[in-house]
């Protein structure tokens, strides 16, 4: 036959297929047989010899090709079998372990002291000052600190410029964008060692919220000011956070070299401006603590002058006594605690008497300024203005013969600045005085752990346990309170940043982690863990612990699960009932928001599982999914924004994300009383409640918002006390508020304005709670957009309630008390509110008139134009809408040819004028609204991006006898 098929494969003669089986039968025949058919199997589980090749069936997941690995490597080796697909093949069986650089290396910097002589030192809680460093932006507060890292460690050159920027972006940026906590090893004048924690806290007011987070954990703060540029926005922040939070305050004049050499200011004059500065600062404290407020003085210790650019910095007993006295060492030289006393003021000396006058001293001999100008400034200049001419050999005579400081040629062939620097580190010394100022004026933890206790604590204090937590019982029971989250360096998860308020926590401690909505009487939120590392948090180093006692600030890891934004982390088994911390009470709002996706769709877990992450790592920071599926951020700023999403793509999702244009939060308000008695059926026809919708007091909402004002959890007759005292309620209305919404501190109000004459109360008792999720619900989302309610009082006027139990259940009460809800605020002249920014620029002069007309073009109105004392410089201070704030500040940068600088921050609720009902309005595409129409405008904008028709049926939330009636 043929050698080929049809399809051309080779089959070959029939001689050929018989030599074939005659070989494998003479094969067979030679092989020796085995004694018994069932044999011994081999380890692939198949008879041995070559015979089964032939004749036996072996299945195909039996037979063995290869060895396995526990015949290759041993029985010690782990065996993993994998499913088929079960792994994407781009992802590796074993990840490598990723390290992601968020932060800059440390580079070479050692502390002076070891660790364990720190660690000593911070389990003595009177030896601990617990400061936060606050102040405005580029006020000299990271430079103060990296004076401090100079001063306590040993660094290359080049290593310490913002130390505590210890993030990439932050250096690129040059801005502090997250707060850095960092403890000092530092001596006060007597060589006494003390521990100084503290928290390089940023100044840019989109980051306000660090503020709150680090005052929270905060014993005193150390206020910050550019001796040049006064009192700024972030000032006042600080101030007033630093008031909520019941901080001791000491203040730092920084940059005084800016007066001298930017400014050229005369001595006398420099003293003025010094002197205004304090005042301003003076004023802010006294209105925000209220009365008997702390007043910061030089002569009472609490004002350090500084130029940290320079390294060098004093109070006036450190410089009476470090300066004058070991300069002077004459038998007539003056006390140096009396000088000091002397060196601030309308204090004049007279070196014919050697006496200090409080008149001017008219002599030849005397200078006729100050004590401080003729002491302080005039040698201040007198070395700036030596070392930076060019005599060198002038300026060599008046350091060593004046100053007694000797330098060798190679530093006097240097630069000005590091010769500059070096002159006045040798002659001014360390920092002990900032240090005497800490100790005196900023209590030691032991002292302020039991006012931190009476502010925050949200349990009883009268309790054992909370006795031992006021003493800060370094043997009681363990306490500590979270409110900063820090990412490990693969950004998998977060080491907690907390305060050990009393007790002692170590390596391997089994602990419960209570979340801000735990109770005695609800558990829910709380999980028991284990402590898996302690380590000081030292900016761009970590010291590691196996133990910390109270009154320290640690950084704990194996606990940040279930840790959203606060917490507290007490003893897993407790004697008696703990309470939690209450949650950060945040100065700023967080009004503008983005919608994100992901690039690729399918990467959406990822962007999710970010989210939740850059959710923890923001105090101030809230994310939410839309109705329409968009997932939306809302932050406090631009710049906030843009750093958030920085982290999202960078560090915790690495996915590319879409972005789209910001859009801002707004309220939704009435400006009327209801124009009728608004009533709605229950689906079942046997309840109607009837309610009216009118606006609350001005500044109730406020006062509700801040929730130290008024507090639904306090006594009835104490609610009611501040209604009728402050507001002028009414007794029956102050004591019938039943709830806040759309949370316990919102700015909307439910009374129950019934009359028991008229309703049966106890029926209306019993569907209070449902009335209540009714109003709540509807107050977060209104009627007009699906944006939260403010400012909006409501009052039951009425109510029929079934008798039988089974017909006024929730599922019937609650949808219709929002219906009803919604129809007495449509029926009140609803208005729309959007957030308004505080602006404040710094501006020259020739620019204010551009400056003016770029606020006009985004409907801002100036408040002020103050010139700056002592500078060129004006401060344009204004009110700008947030939607129209969104590249304002490069608006004013790019026309004034970058002269001029802005920050803003949340101030108000405004109302936007026009009716978001009027249906007459015609809205064109790619035209701006009229003014009267800006209201329309947004509402169907922000209906349309959340999927919502363009219309709002108002009828839908009328019944028809309702209806009936309005016609």
């Amino acid at each position: 036959g043929d050698l080929y098929d049809e399809f051309g494969n080779y089959l070959g003669s029939d001689s050929e297929q018989e030599e074939v089986f005659e070989v494998a039968n003479a094969a067979e025949a030679a092989a020796p047989q085995p004694e018994t058919v069932s044999g011994v199997l081999d380890d692939a589980g198949m008879l041995p010899g070559p015979s089964h090749a032939v004749r036996d069936i072996v299945l195909h997941e039996d037979k063995a090709y290869y060895e396995d690995a526990r015949q290759t490597f041993g029985d010690g080796v782990e065996l993993l079998i994998m499913d088929e697909d079960a792994q994407p093949l781009e992802q590796p069986i074993i990840a490598p372990i990723v390290s992601k650089q968020i932060e800059v290396e440390s580079g070479a910097c050692y502390p002076i002291v070891s660790s364990e002589f720190m660690a000593n030192l911070c389990d003595m809680p009177d030896l601990v000052r617990n400061v936060s460093v606050m102040g405005h932006l580029h006020h000299g507060k990271t430079t103060l600190m990296s004076m401090f890292v100079e001063q306590t460690h040993e660094c290359s050159e080049g290593v310490v410029g913002r130390y505590t920027d210890s993030r990439k972006d932050e250096q690129e940026r040059g801005i502090s964008l997250k707060a850095a906590p960092m403890t000092f090893v530092m001596e006060d004048s007597r060589g006494k060692s003390y521990a100084v924690a503290t928290l390089d806290c940023p100044g840019h007011p989109n980051f306000s919220d660090e503020l709150s987070a680090c005052a929270r954990l905060s014993d005193g703060v150390l206020l910050v000011v550019d001796a040049a540029e006064g009192v700024m926005m972030s000032t006042k922040e600080a101030i007033r956070i630093a008031a909520a939070e019941g901080q001791a305050m000491c203040l730092v004049l920084s940059k005084i070299d800016r007066l001298i050499v930017e400014l050229k200011l005369p001595p006398a004059d420099a003293y003025f401006k010094l002197r205004h500065t304090i005042q301003e600062v003076n004023n802010l404290v006294a209105s925000a603590y209220g009365p008997g407020a702390m007043a910061l003085d030089p002569r009472a210790g609490n004002v350090a002058f500084a130029s940290a650019k320079y390294g060098w910095a004093f109070t006036l007993d450190s410089f009476a006594s470090k300066v004058y006295c070991e300069m002077n060492s004459s038998p007539h030289a003056l006390d140096p605690r009396q000088l000091a006393q002397r060196l601030w003021g309308d204090a004049w000396f007279d070196p014919n008497t050697r006496t200090f006058k409080k008149r001017p001293v008219d002599t030849a001999v005397g200078s006729g300024d100050r004590s401080f100008v003729q002491w302080v400034l005039e040698p201040l200049y007198k070395i700036f203005s030596q070392v930076i001419g060019e005599d060198v050999a002038l300026a060599r005579e008046m350091v060593e013969e004046d100053l007694g400081v000797f330098l060798d040629d190679a530093t006097y062939d240097a630069d000005v600045k590091p010769l500059l620097k070096d002159v006045f580190v040798n002659a001014f010394g360390d920092t002990s005085g900032i240090v005497d100022m800490l100790v005196k004026h900023v209590p030691s933890a032991k002292e302020a752990t039991s006012r931190r206790i009476e502010l925050c604590y949200m349990g009883p204090q009268d309790s054992e346990t909370v006795r031992q937590m006021k003493a800060c019982e370094p043997q009681g029971p363990l306490c500590m309170y979270v409110t900063k989250m820090f990412p490990k360096k693969d950004c998998s998860g977060f080491d907690a940043f907390a305060r050990i308020v009393s007790g002692t926590v170590k390596v391997g401690d089994s602990v419960r982690v209570l979340g801000e909505l735990y109770t005695p009487d609800d558990e829910e939120d709380s999980v028991v863990g284990k402590i898996s590392g302690i380590w000081k948090y030292q900016a761009r180093y970590r010291v590691p612990l196996e133990r910390a006692s109270a009154g320290s600030w640690v950084l704990l890891e194996g606990i940040d699960d279930t840790i959203f934004k606060t917490a507290t982390i007490v003893d897993e088994f407790t004697e008696e009932d703990m309470y939690v911390f209450k949650p950060l009470r945040l100065e700023c709002k967080p009004v503008v928001k983005i919608a994100t996706e992901p690039l690729n769709p399918g990467e959406l877990p990822k962007m999710v599982e970010g989210l939740r992450m850059i959710n923890r790592s923001y105090p101030a920071l809230t994310t939410k999914v839309e109705e329409s599926g968009e997932h939306t951020i809302f932050g406090t700023g631009e710049l906030y924004l843009d750093s958030a999403m920085k982290d999202l793509r960078e560090l915790y999702s690495d996915v590319e994300v879409k972005v789209a244009d910001p859009v801002v939060s707004f309220c939704e308000t009435v400006v009327e009383t209801s124009s009728m008695k608004c009533f709605a059926d229950t689906p079942n026809r046997k309840n109607r409640l009837t309610i009216i919708a009118e606006p609350l007091d001005k500044g109730l909402a406020e006062d509700i918002e801040r929730g130290e004002q008024v507090s639904l959890e306090w006594p009835k007759k104490r609610v009611a006390g501040f209604f009728q005292d402050r507001y002028g309620w009414d007794v029956m209305a102050a004591r019938s508020c039943w709830a806040f919404a759309p949370d316990s501190n919102g700015p909307n109000v439910l009374l129950d304005d019934t009359l028991p004459s008229e309703v049966d109360k106890s029926l209306v008792n019993a569907i209070r709670s449902s009335i209540v999720q009714g109003f709540q619900w509807g107050a977060r989302e209104g009627p007009l957009c699906d944006e939260p309610m403010r400012s909006v009082k409501f009052k039951l006027t009425d109510a029929v309630v079934a008798t039988e139990a089974l017909s006024r259940g929730g599922g019937q009460i609650i949808p219709t008390s929002r219906r009803v809800c919604y129809s007495a605020f449509l029926m009140a002249s609803p208005r729309l509110m959007e957030p308004v920014y505080y602006v404040e620029i710094q501006s020259p002069t020739d620019c204010i008139s551009v400056v003016y007309a770029i606020l006009a073009k985004r409907r801002g109105h100036v408040t002020a134009d103050i010139p700056k004392p002592g500078t060129p410089i004006f401060i344009v201070t204004a009110y700008l809408p947030v939607i129209e704030s969104f590249g304002f500040e490069t608006d004013v940068r790019v026309q004034t040819q970058g002269q001029a600088f802005c920050v803003s921050t949340f101030d108000h609720w405004a109302i936007i004028p026009g009716d978001p009902l009027d249906d007459s309005i015609v809205l064109r595409p790619l035209e701006p609204s009229p003014m009267q129409a800006l209201a329309r405008d947004f509402v169907v904008k922000t209906r349309r991006r959340k999927g919502l028709s363009d219309s709002i049926n108002v009828t839908k939330y009328f019944d028809e006898e309702m209806m009936e009636q309005m016609n």
